[in-house]
């Protein structure tokens, strides 16, 4: 066959061969001969197997026949003490994960092996760009933001380990606190400055430590450095009025740089873009002077300071200032004020927020909660005031179910991140931790929310596929939130899951196991001979 010569005399005999064997083969005796062999193989294993069933079945008579009944004990207890085990695995699992392990394992390891290639996902080059647009906008949006009032971490997180010993941030919310100081507080000019060149790499530090003495570094470089003023602001300063100093301090450097960056940003684009880096900071050092004397008690000071800032910066409204107003103007309890506030910011094109569904909740429920009632409210009805109060209620708890639960002081509040996903139950954390005290000073306003938070989810009773005012609600928040707040809280969750499968068989294979080994205990004698029947 390969062309070099004659093919090999034996091959061609041995192939002549073949081709009669498959000829006589085809002739009807021969499949009549096939056809009485393969009947006498099923008669055999017809008449054979049931032989074989008979022995097998008297050899388990005799083996069951020799045990006694400290055995079925014994195995009854050890199916139970194992089910028991795989039932709290599961329970701890799902109440960690939110997902079932076995389900998790059986879908990720067992699928493809059964399915073959038919379940596997496509090739990402067999979708088209319209196909693939289409999947990442129906993507669930979970997107993180900066906390508006998130805490100091030397004067507050660091004194609640201190105290506590349990650490409030994750590595997850530090991280993306640094890459937002990098993305702030650097730009590419900062290599032409000794100073800046050393607070870029401070902001890259994992170790607080290190980040502080690098800090000092640059200050030694350069002492009019706003950026080292802040670092330690935020991390070495112990008190608020520590803080407060070093922002001092940084305002008056900043200051100085903006004053420069502003008469050369026209210059070069590594000029607009060193302007932009020296807004961002004088921005942040005036905000937090503000949240200084909002927490040290000088709140018309602070409420006059951000009035000024979102004056001064008009543009940067996505830095949510007006949360920070929104929440000392209800500390001075100016709630026309309030109400102004909300006019601007409470409008249909702008994102909303926890603070301002709730805010504007609120103030409709003070207008009525003094007087209201449910008895009364049930005879006579409910008055035009008191519907609006309610239905901006059910707003807010569309937009955020897990607040009231906070509110109503029916889960235990920590710490709020540094970053808060709206909507989810860090975005709770953080509003009820701030705003708690307001509700409460509003005599009626937590009765009327504990009356009327639960009627929210008669109008959507499919969330994750329809809402009402918003959009559904997203399912990706969980996750999120998971990632944001410390180990030690129970997240929040929405809409609340059904047990997994197996965990209900886990639990009832526990069970019954338990009840086998009782009666086994018990009537040893019945049990035996109930198995050997």
């Amino acid at each position: 066959g390969s062309g070099r010569g004659p093919p090999c005399p034996g091959a061609a005999s041995a192939f002549r061969r073949w081709e009669q064997l498959r000829r006589q083969a085809t002739t009807p005796w021969a499949r009549g001969l096939l056809a009485v062999a393969a009947g006498l193989g099923l008669l055999y294993a017809v008449l054979r197997v049931p032989v074989r069933l008979r022995d097998g079945l008297a050899a388990v008579t005799v083996f069951l026949s020799t045990l006694t009944p400290k055995f079925y004990f014994a195995l009854t207890v050890t199916s139970s003490f194992i089910s028991g085990l795989i039932f709290v695995f599961e329970w701890w699992h799902f109440r960690k994960y939110g997902t079932s392990f076995i389900e998790q394992v059986s879908v990720s390891h067992l699928r493809p092996l059964i399915g073959g290639a038919e379940n596997s996902p496509p090739a990402p080059a067999a979708f088209s760009v319209g196909e693939s647009e289409t999947s990442r906008q129906n993507m669930p949006e979970c997107k993180v933001w900066r906390n508006p009032l998130n805490l100091f971490r030397g004067a507050e997180y660091s004194r609640y380990m201190w105290v506590t010993g349990k650490e409030p941030l994750t590595y997850y919310d530090m991280n993306l606190s640094a890459q937002d100081h990098q993305t702030f507080f650097t730009c590419d000019t900062d290599a032409l400055r000794p100073s800046d060149t050393v607070m870029q790499k401070a902001w890259r530090e994992r170790n607080p430590q290190a980040r502080i003495k690098a800090a000092y570094q640059a200050l030694e470089l350069n002492n009019d450095c706003a950026t080292a003023y802040v670092l330690l602001a935020e991390e070495e300063a112990t008190t608020i009025v520590d803080a407060e100093k070093y922002f001092k301090q940084a305002l008056k450097a900043g200051e100085i740089i903006y004053r420069k960056s502003q008469n050369c940003h026209s210059q070069s684009p590594q000029h607009e873009a060193q302007l932009r880096r020296d807004t961002n900071v004088l921005v942040y050092v005036k905000r937090r002077l503000a949240m200084c004397a909002r927490k040290l008690g000088r709140i018309r000071e602070a409420v006059k300071m951000m009035r000024d800032l979102m004056k001064e910066f008009p543009l940067l409204s996505m830095l949510n200032i007006h949360e920070n107003l929104l929440e000392a103007l209800l500390e001075l309890q100016a709630y026309a004020d309030v109400q102004a506030v909300l006019a601007k910011y409470d409008d249909i094109s702008l994102p909303k927020s926890a603070a301002i569904c709730y805010t504007a909740a609120l103030l409709k429920a003070r207008a009525v909660s003094e007087r209201f009632s449910p008895e009364t409210a049930s005879k006579r009805g409910l008055s035009t005031a008191e519907i609006n109060a309610v239905e901006a209620i059910h707003r807010a708890v569309e937009f955020n179910p897990h607040v009231p639960k906070y509110l109503l002081e029916m889960k235990s509040l920590v710490l709020p991140p540094e970053h808060i996903l709206k909507r989810g139950d860090s975005e709770a954390v953080a509003y009820a931790f701030f705003h708690l005290q307001h509700w409460k000073r509003i005599e009626g306003a937590l009765n009327l929310l504990h009356c009327t938070w639960e009627g929210t989810f008669r109008m959507i009773p499919y969330p994750l596929e329809k809402g009402h005012l918003f959009y559904p609600y997203p399912s990706c928040t969980e996750t999120a939130d998971r990632e944001l707040l410390p180990t030690f809280h129970e997240v929040s969750v929405y809409p609340q899951k059904e047990l997994p499968f197996f965990i209900h068989f886990t639990a009832g294979l526990c069970s019954f196991s338990a009840m086998l080994a009782l009666l086994t205990h018990q009537f040893p004698e019945l049990m035996v001979i109930f198995v050997k029947a």
